[in-house]
C-alpha cells in the first residue's frame, strides 16, 4: 500500500488538472454557444422585420396596380373623348368645307391650309431670313410668299374667331385633350410606384434568403458548441469520479492508519450525497460541481 500511495496521489493530481481542464473548455464552448445563438437571434429578428417590410411593399404595389387598371380604363374614356372632340372639330373645320372634296391630278386630296400649318409655315420663313437663305429675286419672292401666307392666316383666324360653334369644338378638343394628358400622368405614376415596390420586395426578399442562410449557419454553430460542451461536461464528470474514487481510497487508507472510525461525517456526508446524486445521473448545478472536486483535491 505504500508503494501505491503515491501513484495514487499523482493519480489524484491528475484527476483534478484533467477535471478543470474540461471544465474550462465545457466553460468557453457554452459561452461560444451563447454568442452562436444571440448571432442567430439578432438575423432571425432581421428577417422578420425584412419580411414585415416585404409585405408592406406588397400591399403598396397591389394597391398601384388597382390604381393603374383604374386609371387606364378612364384613360380610355379620355382618348374617346378626344376621338370625339377632333370628330367633331373636323366636321366645322373651314378647311373641309373648302376642300370640298377636290383632288389633285394624282387623284390625292388637295391638302389645304390650316392656321397651324400656316403659322409653321411663316416661322420657318423668318428662319430662313435670319440665317441668310433668301437673297435677290428669291428673297422678294419669299417675302411675297410670307405675306400672303399671314394674310390667310388673319382671314382664317378672323373667320374662326366668328364661328361660336368652332371656337367651342376646339376649347373642348383642348379641355380633352388636358384630360386625356392628366389621366395618362396617373397611369404612368401609379404604374412607376407599382414597379419600384415590386422592385424592391424582390431586392428585400433576396436579402432575406441571405439572412436565412447566415441564421441557418449559426444554428448550425450551435449546434455544434452544444455538442462539444456536451461531451466536455460528461468528460469533466468522469474526471470527477475518478477524483473522488481515488480520494475515497486514500482517505480510507488514512483514517485506517490514524485509527479513525468514519463517525465525523457531517461534510463528508454532503459529498458523498453529491456523489451519490451524479452516479445515478442526476444534474447538479455548477457549485456543487466545484464544491465536489474541492472536496477531492
Amino acid at each position: 500500500m505504500e508503494d501505491v500511495l503515491p501513484r495514487l496521489k499523482e493519480l489524484r493530481g491528475i484527476a483534478d488538472r484533467k477535471a478543470t481542464e474540461n471544465r474550462d473548455v465545457r466553460d468557453g464552448l457554452n459561452g461560444k454557444m451563447r454568442e452562436h445563438i444571440g448571432t442567430r437571434n439578432t438575423f432571425n429578428s432581421e428577417v422578420r422585420e425584412l419580411i414585415s417590410e416585404v409585405q408592406h411593399q406588397k400591399g403598396i404595389r397591389d394597391e398601384a396596380n388597382g390604381a393603374v387598371r383604374e386609371a387606364k380604363s378612364d384613360r380610355a374614356e379620355k382618348n374617346q373623348a378626344v376621338r370625339t372632340a377632333k370628330d367633331k372639330l373636323r366636321e366645322l373645320s373651314p378647311e373641309r368645307e373648302q376642300r370640298g372634296g377636290r383632288n389633285d391630278r394624282r387623284g390625292r386630296r388637295d391638302k389645304e391650309d390650316t392656321p397651324a400649318s400656316l403659322r409653321r409655315g411663316i416661322e420657318t420663313l423668318e428662319r430662313e431670313f435670319e440665317l441668310s437663305k433668301h437673297t435677290g429675286n428669291n428673297e422678294k419672292k419669299a417675302m411675297l410668299k410670307m405675306k400672303a401666307m399671314k394674310r390667310k392666316l388673319r382671314d382664317l383666324t378672323e373667320k374662326e374667331d366668328s364661328n361660336v360653334e368652332l371656337k367651342d369644338a376646339r376649347e373642348k378638343l383642348r379641355e380633352a385633350v388636358d384630360a386625356q394628358e392628366a389621366s395618362h400622368q396617373i397611369v404612368e405614376g401609379s404604374a412607376k410606384t407599382a414597379q419600384d415596390a415590386h422592385d424592391l420586395m424582390l431586392r428585400l426578399s433576396e436579402e432575406v434568403d441571405k439572412l436565412r442562410e447566415q441564421a441557418d449557419a449559426s444554428q448550425a454553430q450551435v449546434r455544434r458548441a452544444k455538442r462539444e460542451a456536451d461531451r466536455a461536461h460528461q468528460t469533466y464528470i468522469v474526471s470527477l469520479r475518478c477524483l473522488h474514487s481515488i480520494h475515497d481510497i486514500i482517505r480510507a487508507r488514512d483514517n485506517r492508519d490514524a485509527g479513525i472510525d468514519t463517525g465525523s461525517r457531517t461534510a463528508r456526508v454532503e459529498v458523498q450525497d453529491l456523489m451519490s446524486k451524479l452516479m445515478s445521473g442526476e444534474t447538479l448545478s455548477t457549485d456543487e460541481l466545484m464544491a465536489l472536486q474541492r472536496s477531492g483535491g
